[in-house]
C-alpha cells in the first residue's frame, strides 16, 4: 500500500482514507477506517468517467454482485454510494499478500501447498456460481492469501446468469493469459470459465511463470486458444489436474466439485507452514492517514522444515504477468476504451475489430479506391492515398526473391483458425502481436470505385493496401504479406470447396509477397496487392494459384502479417470481406 497523495480526499462518506491500496482503469482504492475503527476498502469510481454510462452501469452491477455474494472466501459489502459523485463501494478489509505477490516475493508454490490453494479457491468459486454469478476475472492478483484462507476480490465484471455482458465490441472480459478460449473467440462466459482461469492461475502459483508466456496481450491469448498451457516441472498429478481444467473444450473441464476432491486435500491449509509463512509479506496497517509502507513481520517459523526457501531462479514480478495487478492487489478491472467518434466521408474505423482482448490503436481503413480526403489522422496520424499515387506492390521491393539482406521471398503454408464473419464485422481470433499504432489496412474492389467490404459483396478482385506513418522506419525493414483466406477447405484438384465436406478453412490461404513497408522511394506511401493476381499458396516452397473468388461465396478472411522468414510470421491484424 502507498501513502496518500495530497490529491486525495481526507473522507470519503464517514469513513477515514488511511492509504492508497491499489488503482486502475475504474477507479482508486483506498484502506479507510469507520467511525467505529472498523477497516474496509473502498473503491472510488473516476471523476472522468462518471459520464460513462457502460462505466456506472458496471460499477453498479459490481455492487450488486458483491451484495448478493455473501461467502467466507469473499470479502463482504459494507457500505457504497451510489446516487451522485463521487460514486464508491466499502467492503471488508482482508490483510495478506496477494498469490501474484506471494509468488514474485518467494517463488513457486510447494505442491501441497499448490493443492491447498487449488481447493480452497475452487470451494470459494462454488460458493459464488451457486449466487449465480460468475467472476469472470480470476488470476493472481484478484486471489488475496489471508490468514483464515485465499479470498476472492474484484468483482467489477462479474456477471450473473441472464445479464449482458458490459464489453464493447472487439474486447473480451478479463486478462490475456486467464481468459478462456470460448470467452475470447465467442465471449461465451460461465462457469466453466471460471474453471480455466482457476486452472491458469494455479498453474502460475506451481511454476511461477505466466502460464501462457509473455509478451503481447494479443499472443497472450492467441496461445491460450491455440497452446498448451507451461506447466514445464509441476508434480505430474498436479499437471494433470491443471491441463484439465484449462482444456480449450469448456465442456472437457472438470466441475469444481471433482477440482477438490482430486486435489486431495486431508489438512486444512492454515496448518501448511508454508503458507502461514507468506503471512509475513502482509503490510502493517497504518494507523494514521497517510502513514503507509510499513511492513509488518510476524513472528519466524521456527521448524526448518516449513521455511519458505528463495526460489532458485528470479522470480516473476507481477508486472511481468500479462496484465500487472497494482499494489496490494485491489485492482479494479480496467473498463474499454470509448469508441472513436465516426469521421465524414469514405474513411471508416473498425480499430476495435482488430485486436480482441488487446486493446491496441491499430486502425483498418475501409477505402474506396480514388479517395484522396486527407482523412489519415482519424487512423493513426497517416495521410492516404490513392492507388495511382502510391507505391504498387508490383514496383521493386527487397523481397521480391531471396535478397542479400535476409528478405523473404514468400510465406510457407501453415494452420490458421482465424476467420472473418460478416455477421459480426470482425475475426473471433486476436491478432497474434501487436502492429505500430499507426499500422493502417484498406480493402476495396478496383472494379467498382467507391465500393468496401461494409458495403459491397465481391465479385471479381479485391484491392488490398497497408501503410504506417514510418515511426518505425528507423528500426530496420519490416516485411509484410497479406493472406487471403477462402471460408472453406479448398480442393487443390478442381480450385473448389472439398466436395461433401463444407468446413471452416484452418489453413492460412493464398499468401502475397512479402513488402517492406517502408521500401521504395516515400516509406509513408500505400503498398497494395491484388487478388488473386498477386497470390499464391507455398507448399513446401512450391507455388500454388489461387483460385477464382467465385470458387467460394461467403465470408473471406484478410489477415495482415509481419513476416521474418518463410516459417516464421505472425499476424498483426484481421479483417475480410463476402463474396457473392
Amino acid at each position: 500500500m502507498d501513502a496518500l497523495k495530497d490529491r486525495d480526499p481526507a473522507h470519503i462518506g464517514a469513513y477515514t482514507l488511511l492509504a492508497r491500496l491499489g488503482a486502475g482503469g475504474m477507479g482508486q482504492v483506498y484502506l479507510a477506517r469507520s467511525p467505529g475503527g472498523r477497516l474496509v476498502a473502498i473503491k472510488v469510481i473516476r471523476d472522468e468517467i462518471t459520464d460513462h454510462p457502460e462505466a456506472l452501469a458496471r460499477f453498479r452491477r459490481e455492487v450488486e454482485t458483491v451484495r448478493a455474494v455473501r461467502s467466507a472466501y469473499t470479502a463482504n459489502l459494507i457500505d457504497a454510494s451510489l446516487d451522485a459523485a463521487p460514486y464508491w463501494l466499502a467492503t471488508e478489509f482482508v490483510s495478506g499478500p496477494t498469490l501474484s505477490q506471494a509468488v514474485g516475493e518467494r517463488g513457486a508454490l510447494p505442491p501441497e501447498t499448490c493443492r491447498g490453494v487449488f481447493a480452497a479457491l475452487a470451494e470459494g468459486l462454488a460458493a459464488v456460481h451457486a449466487h449465480g454469478v460468475t467472476h469472470r476475472d480470476l488470476k493472481p492478483q484478484n486471489v488475496i492469501l489471508a490468514a483464515q484462507g485465499p479470498q476472492l476480490i474484484d468483482f467489477g465484471i462479474a456477471r450473473g446468469v441472464g445479464q449482458t455482458a458490459l464489453t464493447e465490441a472487439g474486447f473480451a472480459p478479463g486478462t490475456p493469459g486467464f481468459t478462456a478460449p470460448e470467452v475470447l473467440m465467442r465471449n461465451e462466459v460461465g462457469p466453466a470459465a471460471d474453471v480455466f482461469a482457476l486452472g491458469a492461475t494455479l498453474a502460475y502459483a506451481a511454476t511461477g511463470r505466466p502460464p501462457f508466456g509473455m509478451g503481447e496481450p494479443a499472443g497472450v491469448s492467441y496461445r491460450a486458444v491455440h497452446e498448451p498451457i507451461d506447466v514445464v516441472g509441476v508434480e505430474p498429478g498436479l499437471a494433470a489436474l491443471i491441463e484439465a481444467c484449462v482444456a480449450k473444450d469448456p465442456a472437457a473441464r472438470p466441475g469444481l466439485g471433482e477440482v477438490i476432491a482430486r486435489c486431495g486435500v486431508r489438512a486444512a491449509l492454515v496448518e501448511d507452514p508454508f503458507y502461514a509463512g507468506l503471512a509475513q509479506l502482509a503490510e502493517a496497517v497504518p494507523q494514521t492517514p497517510g502513514a503507509a509502507g510499513a511492513v509488518l513481520r510476524t513472528p519466524t517459523v521456527q521448524s526448518g522444515a516449513g521455511l519458505p526457501t528463495p526460489p532458485a531462479y528470479a522470480p516473476v514480478s507481477p508486472h511481468d504477468l500479462p496484465t500487472a495487478g497494482a499494489a496490494y492487489g485491489y485492482t479494479p478491472t480496467e473498463m474499454s476504451r470509448p469508441r472513436a467518434p465516426r469521421r465524414s466521408g469514405r474513411l471508416w474505423l473498425a480499430a476495435a475489430a482488430v485486436a480482441v482482448a488487446a486493446g491496441t490503436g491499430t486502425a483498418f481503413v475501409l477505402m474506396a479506391p480514388g479517395d484522396k480526403k486527407d482523412e489519415g489522422s482519424a487512423a493513426g496520424g497517416g495521410k492516404s492515398t490513392s492507388p495511382a499515387t502510391s507505391e504498387s506492390a508490383k514496383s521493386p521491393t527487397p523481397a521480391a526473391s531471396e535478397a542479400s539482406n535476409g528478405a523473404p521471398a514468400y510465406a510457407g503454408d501453415k494452420i490458421d483458425r482465424a476467420l472473418w464473419s460478416s455477421a459480426t464485422g470482425k475475426c473471433q481470433l486476436p491478432p497474434e502481436e501487436r502492429a505500430s499504432n499507426a499500422f493502417m489496412g484498406s480493402i476495396s474492389d478496383p472494379d467498382a470505385p467507391g465500393e468496401t467490404s461494409q458495403t459491397h459483396t465481391f465479385d471479381n478482385k479485391v484491392q488490398i493496401g497497408f501503410r504506417d506513418d514510418g515511426t518505425l522506419g528507423s528500426k530496420g525493414p519490416y516485411y509484410v504479406t497479406v493472406s487471403v483466406k477462402p471460408p472453406h477447405d479448398i480442393d487443390p484438384s478442381t480450385g473448389k470447396p472439398v466436395e461433401g465436406l463444407l468446413s471452416d478453412n484452418a489453413n492460412i490461404g493464398y499468401l502475397s509477397k512479402p513488402i517492406d513497408i517502408f521500401g521504395g522511394s516515400d516509406p509513408t506511401s500505400w503498398k497494395y496487392v491484388t487478388y488473386p493476381d498477386d497470390f499464391r499458396s507455398w507448399i513446401k516452397g512450391k507455388p500454388q494459384p489461387s483460385i477464382p473468388l467465385a470458387n467460394d461465396p461467403g465470408d473471406w478472411t484478410v489477415e495482415f502479417h509481419h513476416i521474418r522468414t518463410p516459417d516464421d510470421y505472425t499476424s498483426i491484424m484481421c479483417d475480410g470481406f463476402t463474396v457473392k
